[in-house]
């Protein structure tokens, strides 16, 4: 086997398990630039997704042609600027005509700002939050990283949000037994360190029915988290020590430099998505690769199908 088979086995594997599921509508804000607009032409072709294209059509048809894309069987919703393509992307899903939010070539703040806009926008009951799906080579699952991209400081109660979007994802990727791990730099609760007494509180929570779906242990330094050798030379006894599959975080800060540091360090692949609003929005950067994009749309697509069993079930 080849190290790029290697490398990318994982997502491999996601974008197998979305493609069993039925393809979703997404509306994609402001796909303006090669990068973007060949990443949902891309999912397309896989049947992940049916994109509708929010943005100046001359605009998009001017990337379409000097990219030589085709288009022709896409809609394009017009817009005059980004931030109206974010606004009327969500007018699509409002309207029940999309079940996803994408990012084209608009800043994250604008597509976020029309997310959350308390008159316009699709918030729900949930904190909305980010999760990284991190494919590391050499390690044996799929790393969820939670945390890294939206809430800059979050509190425990914030938290609590942040830590479920990321086990009801896991359960979306078919991940059975969820192990969350709350990061902090020690694995024994002190004063000194309030982000080892919020991860005690967070794993009591859990106890007492606040948080479900999981396991959870805190605090964890990363290393005892994620390898079962540090673990058990730390004498930690515990189903998550050394076989976490969910990373949570303490800020932005930590996050956003662990997931950076798996990418430009360790070579992984960090597919993005944001959950706690009516529908997944498929965030990516502009840095990402095909593939990193395509994962994330995949996601998305194991999202929308989860809600939708979810829904018929309770329906019944």
């Amino acid at each position: 086997m080849s190290d790029a088979n290697v490398r990318h086995e994982k997502y491999e594997r996601l974008l197998k398990q979305a493609q069993s599921c039925a393809t979703i509508d997404v509306a994609v804000a402001h796909p303006c630039d090669d990068v973007s607009l060949r990443g949902c032409i891309e999912a397309a072709k896989l049947d992940l997704i049916r994109p509708v294209l929010v943005g100046p059509p001359e605009r998009i048809r001017a990337v379409a042609d000097t990219s030589a894309l085709d288009i022709s069987q896409f809609e394009i919703v017009r817009s005059a600027y980004s931030h109206d393509s974010a606004a009327k992307a969500v007018e699509l899903v409002t309207a029940g005509r999309a079940e996803a939010l994408m990012k084209g070539s608009l800043h994250t703040d604008e597509l976020m700002g029309a997310v959350v806009s308390r008159q316009t926008g699709i918030r729900t009951a949930r904190r909305i939050s980010h999760c990284f799906v991190m494919d590391v080579p050499k390690h044996p699952s799929a790393l969820i990283i939670t945390d890294a991209a939206v809430n800059i400081a979050p509190g425990l109660d914030d938290k609590v949000d942040i830590i479920q979007n990321a086990i009801d994802l896991a359960h979306a990727m078919g991940i059975a037994d969820v192990r969350v791990a709350i990061l902090s730099a020690m694995e024994t609760v002190t004063a000194k360190v309030p982000s080892t007494i919020e991860a005690a509180a967070l794993c009591k929570m859990a106890d007492r029915g606040q948080i479900i779906g999981a396991v959870l242990d805190g605090p964890l330094a990363l290393d005892n988290a994620i390898s079962p050798e540090a673990a058990e030379m730390k004498k930690i006894a515990s189903p998550v020590a050394g076989r976490a599959n969910i990373l949570v975080v303490p800020d932005l800060e930590a996050g956003n430099m662990l997931a950076k540091s798996l990418s430009f360090l360790a070579h992984a692949d960090a597919a993005g998505i944001v959950l706690g609003a009516r529908v997944p929005v498929i965030l990516t950067s502009r840095a990402d690769s095909l593939l990193t994009r395509l994962a994330s749309c995949a996601v998305a697509v194991l999202v929308a199908a989860a809600r939708r069993a979810s829904a018929s079930a309770s329906i019944r």
